[in-house]
């Protein structure tokens, strides 16, 4: 082998090798796009779970105040039993940054029950978030849905009094710039409680 020859074979092989490490590297962050897109979404997925169930419970606080206190596109307060113990606590949900926010405020010991402002305990519900301002995350609707189209969904900020189901919309997309394609989760929640108040009218 003379040594241009030589020097050829050299060539072509780091080629050969430069190609093959390129594709193992774009094999690796698209396998581990997947698997953190997939991991992002299951966790996004259980957010959306628990915050039906949490509306879907919705009822009146125990200082009396009515089942829903904010109706918004990104924002949603209301009464439930978050932990199950039998008192009625405020839950709060909001998007902060990309991460959809749900802050716990529990009722006082004392009589009469009050709620203090703002949220004692704050926990985050899912990440990489990236719903925008065609998208809202949560969407209303009053008792006349689905009959009444024109309507529905109601405007935001929602007359808290005629809401009685609540669609709660989610895009989730861990690297939005360079994977355009978001996994969308929705859910259509009715608020069984307030039932009563449709016979109340």
């Amino acid at each position: 082998m003379t040594f241009i020859e030589m020097i050829i074979a050299i060539a072509i092989f780091s080629m050969g090798i430069a190609g093959f490490t390129l594709l193992f590297s774009r094999t690796w962050q698209s396998n581990s796009y997947v698997l953190e897109m997939g991991k992002d979404s299951m966790a996004a997925s259980q957010g959306v779970n628990n915050m039906a169930d949490y509306i879907r419970r919705a009822r009146q606080g125990d200082d009396g105040s009515y089942p829903v206190q904010l109706a918004d596109e990104n924002e949603l307060t209301i009464f439930s039993d978050y932990n199950k113990d039998g008192t009625t606590d405020r839950l709060h949900f909001y998007k902060s940054g990309q991460n959809i926010m749900m802050g716990i405020t529990e009722p006082s010991t004392t009589f009469p029950v009050t709620y203090p402002s703002g949220d004692q305990t704050t926990i985050t519900l899912a990440e990489h978030v990236v719903n925008n301002s065609t998208t809202p995350i949560f969407s209303y609707y009053n008792k006349n849905y689905p009959a009444d189209t024109t309507n529905n969904p109601m405007s935001v900020p929602a007359s808290v009094a005629d809401v009685r189901l609540v669609k709660v919309y989610l895009e989730v997309n861990i690297d939005p710039n360079n994977a355009p394609n978001s996994v969308h989760m929705q859910s259509f929640v009715e608020m069984r409680n307030l039932n009563d108040y449709n016979e109340a009218e």
